[in-house]
């Protein structure tokens, strides 16, 4: 109860919103206004509006181009950017035959959202991008142009979409949601796809978008809405258990955070210093052998220590003691052997032999080994960087290579820093970077060595350490090296892809400079071919379906009389005879008797009785012989004959002078009745036709208009439509499907344990980038393309 109190509160919201208290006018983007519409734009003027003295724009020749500025466009964008619900409305009177686009967002060839309305297909079209980024198009059967003024609203829900038109509603479908990521240089267009293609003509008046559903409210206040639909509810509920397992993991991180917050109210935070495993705080002082130190900023900062010169008596000397920095005043014994006393000695007393110099220069070390004695091993005060040397006369210190002593016997050494005092061999090209007792040179980048202290530069373009592609050349610069694609191949130089002029059309692949791999099923330099299989040969249908081309494709479609029974076999085996006489489905009068035939049906007069040979069509009786012209299809002829009614379409004969170019329009001479194609290359006379980016195209009378392929029904969960190709195809694994049947009964459940809705999709616990997507029932996940 409580998900249904909660929808309904919502829905009277916005319902209220909506009537009692208007729309948001941050919610209301007025195209008129927002375009400064006025007779500045060529093509466009001021006319008599649909009320009394309100604004209207007639829209006449297609020499016009009401684009949004930059500035403008950008400022429609935001409101629309990343909107899953919006309602474009519109107040037209389009001139009858007319196909013209009332408004249109679009990149290039992507249509994020558009509205046109077809005078020679009599229906309402309304593109868009789904959140799969396929492109999309609903197709409305509506007669728009006719001449007449009509209130156009077409709403776009997260699940549905909805036509009014006069405050009527015309259709309501169930949709996959829409995707609003707009680039930035998104172009926005009023009454045109573009500079060339789509011109509406007519009038229009009070063009806008509202960013909400059921904006049709505001143009049809009168109307009301039963709240809320089963797709209303249906979003309602996966939005309150999104935010269910939002607050559920917020509330986590808040309570993880208190604890951290808790725990640093006990805490004083303070930069300390890690030396030799030790750790000091900030301001702590401490000695390294004979250096003073001090941690600042987390910084150690040492000083060799300062000793105050020892004050001897007259009799004695200063000497350093094992464990001191400084010599200290110490009387000893002194050995015979020692060259020099090691402490202050007294001079005159206490000692067991004469002092006195030798003979003969004491050398430094022992130049005899099997003569020396190992005094280092009984026991040393070297420290750190200091060895110990036996000499003859005992153990001595000596600062190792790269180390300068801290005090006069070298029992503490500090590193000498080369670079910072010079003393290093570093040559050009090369860093000095100073190492415990030594230097380095390194080679400054692309260079390489020649020896320890120089440098060369290296061309990489010879090594092969280069990082241009296979198809670009290289370039060898001072310090590195530039890449340039080779002539038929564009690219940065690191990355060169073929160049095909024209491009590769129908999913084709550039593989060399103007030569393409063509996808199944089409040929040509540019893959613009497609194969017809039904002319060639290729297929085989079964003799109650016939062989239908399609753009890279094509399938066995049932002929009349024959309808699929369900099981839709690719060869047409899966057609069946239609009992036109069981179904109701024959033009037989009352007076004859419906006779069911392979493909077909007869009517036949009983036996002894005198029939008229009527027919029936149309609720309306129609006399034997009679030939009229369909109300819904002026180019289309019918006659009745004995009960049967058979039509086709108009015999063109281009002698006549007074021929319908309407229906027939190859026998339009004019130049002005032929069209331009998309690429803005090709120039088509009218009545002809073409396919471009899955669609039908035809050329009539100056204008294009275009309408999606017509594809065989597929009946399976799960569907593909594979690159190059514009119908889908049935697949067994859901997780490759484009498009899935869902069925809300069948639901996931997530690794929280919570569980989710058929079509909902959610970012996987303990990633960023990993979306996952419920789909009937079955988990598939894969890394956001938005991550890569």
């Amino acid at each position: 109860m409580g998900l249904l109190q909660l929808s309904f509160v919502l829905c009277i919201f916005c319902i209220i919103s909506v009537l009692g208290f208007g729309v948001d006018p941050a919610l209301r983007i007025s195209l008129f206004n927002e375009l400064r519409l006025g007779d500045t734009f060529a093509g466009v003027s001021q006319v008599q509006g649909f009320h009394n003295e309100s604004r209207a724009f007639i829209f006449q020749d297609t020499a016009r181009e009401l684009k949004a500025p930059e500035g403008v466009a950008d400022e429609i964008l935001k409101k629309l950017r990343n909107r899953k619900e919006f309602t474009i409305l519109a107040t037209v009177k389009q001139e009858p035959l007319n196909s013209g686009v009332i408004l249109s967002v679009h990149h290039a060839e992507q249509r994020f959202l558009e509205l046109e309305s077809s005078g020679h297909r009599n229906e309402i079209r309304l593109r868009y991008r789904t959140e799969s980024q396929q492109p999309h198009t609903d197709i409305f059967p509506y007669t728009l142009a006719d001449g007449r003024w009509h209130k156009v609203s077409v709403a776009l829900s997260a699940s549905h979409v909805l036509l009014h038109v006069d405050c009527n509603r015309i259709y309501e479908k169930v949709v996959e949601p829409p995707s609003m990521d707009l680039p930035e240089d998104t172009s926005i267009w009023l009454g045109q796809r573009n500079s060339a293609h789509g011109f509406f003509k007519g009038v229009m008046q009070d063009v806008e978008l509202l960013v909400m559903p059921q904006g049709y409210i505001s143009q049809c206040p009168d109307l009301n809405r039963t709240c809320p639909t089963c797709n209303d509810f249906h979003g309602l509920v996966q939005k309150i258990m999104e935010l269910q397992d939002i607050l559920a993991k917020t509330s986590s991180k808040l309570s993880k955070a208190e604890e951290k917050m808790n725990g640093l109210d006990r805490c004083y935070c303070e930069r300390t210093c890690n030396v030799k495993g030790l750790l000091y705080r900030e301001d702590e002082s401490w000695t390294d052998g004979c250096k003073n130190c001090t941690c600042s900023n987390g910084t150690a900062l040492c000083q060799p220590i300062s000793c105050s010169p020892p004050l001897c008596p007259p009799d004695s000397a200063p000497a350093y003691v094992t464990g001191r920095c400084c010599q200290e005043l110490t009387f000893v014994t002194l050995r015979p052997a020692f060259p020099s006393p090691p402490a202050c000695l007294s001079l005159s007393a206490g000692l067991p032999f004469p002092l006195r110099r030798p003979a003969f220069p004491i050398p430094p070390a022992c130049l005899s080994l099997s003569a020396c004695h190992d005094f280092c091993a009984e026991g040393h005060n070297c420290m750190e960087n200091s060895d110990c040397v036996s000499l003859e006369a005992g153990p001595s210190c000596r600062c190792r290579d790269g180390f300068r002593a801290l005090r006069d016997d070298e029992a503490y050494c500090e590193d000498i820093d080369e670079c910072a005092e010079g003393r290093h061999y570093c040559r050009e090209n090369t860093a000095c970077v100073n190492t415990p007792g030594s230097f380095m040179c390194v080679c400054s980048t692309g260079y390489i060595r020649i020896d320890d202290y120089s440098c060369t530069e290296h061309n990489e373009c010879d090594s092969g350490q280069h990082a241009c592609d296979e198809n670009a050349l290289c370039f060898n610069t001072v310090g590195g090296h530039s890449c340039s694609c080779k002539p038929g191949y564009t690219g940065n130089g690191t990355l060169c892809k073929a160049l095909c002029e024209g491009l590769c059309q129908n999913g084709g692949t550039c593989v060399s400079p103007d030569t393409c791999i063509c996808q199944a099923g089409f040929t040509g330099k540019r893959c613009d071919t497609d194969i017809d299989e039904c002319s060639s040969g290729f297929v085989e249908c079964d003799s109650r379906a016939v062989c239908v081309n399609l753009p890279g494709w094509y399938h066995c479609e049932c002929r009349d009389g024959y309808h699929d029974n369900g099981m839709f076999s690719a060869n047409g085996e899966s057609c069946e005879d239609i009992d036109e006489c069981g179904t109701g489905r024959n033009s037989c009068t009352n007076d004859t008797v419906c006779f069911n035939l392979e493909g077909g049906y007869d009517c036949r007069c009983p036996h002894g009785k005198n029939c008229t040979g009527d027919c029936i069509h149309d609720n309306r009786v129609k006399h034997n012989g009679q030939i009229w012209v369909l109300e819904s299809d002026r180019c289309s002829v019918c006659s009745c004959q004995t009960g049967l009614v058979m039509c086709r379409r108009m015999v063109c004969d281009c002698e006549n002078p007074t021929v319908d170019l309407f229906c027939c329009p190859e026998c339009d001479p004019r130049l002005s009745s032929q069209c331009l194609h998309q690429n803005g290359l090709l120039a088509y006379s009218t009545g002809a036709s073409w396919v471009e980016s899955c669609q039908q195209c035809q050329c009539l009378q100056g204008e294009v208009d275009c309408w999606p392929l017509s594809c065989p029904p597929v009946d399976c969960d799960f569907t593909v439509v594979p690159e190059g190709e514009c119908c889908p195809r049935c697949v067994a694994d859901p997780c490759q499907a484009d498009t899935i049947r869902n069925d809300i009964t069948r639901t996931c459940t997530d690794e929280h344990g919570l569980v989710r809705f058929s079509g909902s999709s959610w970012i996987k616990r303990g990633t960023e980038c990993t979306l996952c997507q419920c789909k009937n029932g079955h988990v598939c996940c894969s890394v956001d393309p938005m991550c890569l």
